[in-house]
């Protein structure tokens, strides 16, 4: 059972987990996009880059260790926790927009421009549709918004990843 365990948090399962951690998250935004209709604010899509970019750096590392090159595989994992650390800082300045701890970025208020007229409203209105706002929450569960789970979510990965990392070259 122990050698089982072992072989589970070995460091050759990282990038695997990094590509199945990135690829949970984009598929449950997308979902909650796509499927349940919740439209995402400026914020909501910035924080998914970082997600694509661990996914595509996760696959790379991958695919390197499986050539046998376990250092370029460990470069590119570091690259892709680079990544999820900053797609944590975006999660984070979003949860706190949410929550009303500080202001969000001048075009993410989500608020309709009534100036210019009747003309100018009906140009607006056939651009498309305005994006929410990014400090209204539009789902959270337990208190805690999308933003705060991807933040928390993203802490997890990268306490795991460098618990796994510093096990695996102790040892």
């Amino acid at each position: 059972m122990t050698m089982l365990v072992q072989e589970m948090l070995s460091a050759r399962r990282l990038p695997h987990v990094m590509v199945l951690s990135a690829g949970a998250v984009l598929l449950a935004a997308n979902v909650f996009e796509h499927v349940f209709g919740y439209q995402p604010c400026q914020l909501c899509l910035y924080q998914r880059l970082p997600w694509w970019i661990a996914l595509g750096i996760g696959c790379l590392a991958v695919i390197v260790l499986k050539k046998n090159r376990p250092t370029l595989s460990f470069l590119f994992l570091l690259v892709g926790f680079v990544a999820v650390a900053v797609g944590a800082v975006i999660a984070g300045y979003h949860a706190g927009v949410e929550y009303g701890f500080w202001e969000g970025p001048e075009g993410c208020s989500g608020a309709q421009d009534l100036s210019g007229g009747l003309s100018a409203a009906l140009n607006r209105i056939e651009g498309g549709a305005i994006p929410p706002s990014c400090d209204a929450a539009p789902w959270s569960l337990f208190g805690i918004s999308m933003a705060g789970y991807n933040f928390l979510i993203s802490l997890a990965l990268i306490g795991f990843g460098g618990w796994i990392m510093k096990r695996s070259t102790v040892q």
